[in-house]
């Protein structure tokens, strides 16, 4: 079962027809952006993109995205996802080091990423508190700006409606969608950006 994710074609022909996307992504594709909140598509903490627009992988069938494209949380910043294997590495070749010579002095070089600018929006406006629900908010408002880069608040009330904070931050996500709307007007795209060769999926 064949399908593009984060701009890679996959397979997940170890997984049953009628397995929940998220459980693929989580699980095979070791993919932890979308989260598992409720596992009823309410809460809105497992949102991807398929083929641009959102959906609650918790109740989408594998099966369903197949030859779709499907984008998450990480593959919205491709070079940043990119960097974080390069990091496991690094932290694994770290901790040979130090058993063989007794220290952990090996640093990794200091890197920055292009992000996404709703990404940026919500670093800027520090929208986040236990984080659990930002996958949701994130990728909901992605999908919103990839349709209407200038919504309006009410739009955007309307495409976060159902996307639940126990946090309560909901005053400052919306000055992060302000914020991203503010950016894009002065000329951030906020297409999904394609991405790179090298990243592996899977």
């Amino acid at each position: 079962m064949k399908f593009t994710l984060n701009g890679q074609e996959v397979d997940a022909q170890s997984a049953a027809p009628d397995t929940p996307l998220l459980y693929v992504l989580r699980n095979d594709m070791q993919l932890n952006g979308p989260k598992f909140g409720c596992g009823l598509g309410e809460c809105g903490a497992c949102a991807v993109l398929i083929d641009g627009k959102v959906a609650r992988s918790c109740s989408v069938p594998v099966s369903v995205v197949a030859g779709k494209k499907v984008t998450t949380l990480e593959g919205l910043s491709p070079d940043a996802s990119k960097d974080a294997s390069e990091q496991a590495l690094h932290n694994r070749a770290v901790l040979d080091v130090s058993a063989a010579a007794g220290d952990g002095k090996a640093q990794a070089p200091r890197r920055t990423h292009t992000l996404h600018v709703v990404q940026q929006a919500f670093i800027d406006a520090q929208a986040a508190q236990c984080g659990y629900c930002t996958n949701g908010m994130i990728m909901a408002l992605v999908g919103l700006f990839n349709q209407k880069p200038q919504a309006s608040d009410d739009e955007i009330k309307q495409a976060l409606s159902g996307h639940l904070c126990r946090c309560g931050t909901h005053v400052e996500i919306m000055q992060a969608a302000a914020r991203a709307r503010e950016l894009i007007a002065q000329g951030r795209s906020a297409a999904i950006p394609a991405a790179s060769t090298e990243q592996k999926a899977a």
